[in-house]
């Protein structure tokens, strides 16, 4: 057995086995084309002018609309914090580094809702002591080292949820509404995702990937060749030749290309 501190721990190893690969074919482009997906790369960048502009606008819508719709719920209009401060940092990621692994969905939603969770555990849990406004601040420390830790196993790591985790404890007016922080995170998440998809697709692309940049498709459950997992994993696999003609392309009925492979194997072949 290794020693502990060479263990390592890949979730996706087991996860992207089960997660389906996004139906891009299925979708009408138009859709899909605001999900992320392109079917070829784009022609025409942004300028630093362009994107910090855009970045101004979506900052700013999302983080209104964030505001309006907390409003709307009984228990944050009543006492509960209009807006949790971690979405400034957050927003920030989503619109301007919108290309980094930080930002993309699986990171951006996982990751808050891990934090919103331990936060409020631990804040349940340190409120139970004599001391109570001594121990918050242990609590809120313990909060964000657990929620970075596991959002590093997990590989959603999102530098504002730290503080998403860290405010569940330490801020009385979250404090205020309990496990209620859960769901008012959440729909900041979605609102902000919502804006995110929308103008970071407007001659860009967002996001690089819902759940990681590997090919679900490619990952099947159990290989048609028969080969067990121990097989697959030491790297034995069956032969693959892939042959390039004019106007033709002949793939081994167990191989499985993504969409934009095939596209640029068919550009390769017209040219012939």
């Amino acid at each position: 057995m290794a020693p502990l501190w060479l263990l390592n721990f890949d979730i996706d190893k087991y996860l992207n086995r089960i997660i389906p690969s996004p139906p891009w074919q299925v979708i009408p482009y138009p859709i899909s084309y605001f999900l992320g997906y392109r079917n070829s790369p784009p022609d025409k960048k942004l300028g630093n002018v362009a994107l910090a502009f855009r970045a101004l606008l979506g900052v700013f819508i999302s983080l209104l609309l964030i505001q309006l719709a907390s409003h709307q719920l009984p228990w944050v209009a009543a006492n509960g914090p209009r807006i949790v401060a971690s979405f400034g940092a957050a927003a920030v990621l989503e619109f301007c580094a919108f290309e980094s692994p930080f930002a993309q969905p699986r990171s951006f939603m996982c990751s808050q809702l891990i934090a919103s969770v331990i936060g409020v555990s631990f804040s349940k849990l340190f409120r139970l002591g004599p001391d109570e406004e001594y121990v918050r601040w242990l609590g809120g420390a313990l909060a964000c080292a657990t929620t970075t830790a596991l959002m590093d196993l997990t590989k959603t790591i999102h530098p504002p949820a730290g503080a998403t985790a860290l405010i569940a404890v330490v801020d009385d007016s979250s404090v205020s509404i309990g496990w209620r922080y859960i769901p008012l995170v959440l729909v900041g998440c979605s609102i902000m995702l919502l804006v995110a998809l929308f103008l970071n697709n407007i001659l860009t692309r967002f996001p690089l990937y819902w759940w990681t940049a590997s090919d679900l498709a490619t990952l099947p459950v159990k290989q048609p060749s028969g080969l067990s997992l121990a097989d697959e994993e030491s790297g034995k696999a069956q032969p693959a030749e892939i042959t390039i003609l004019q106007g033709e392309i002949i793939i081994p009925a167990h191989v499985r290309l993504s969409p934009e492979e095939k596209l640029l194997l068919e550009k390769i072949s017209s040219r012939f």
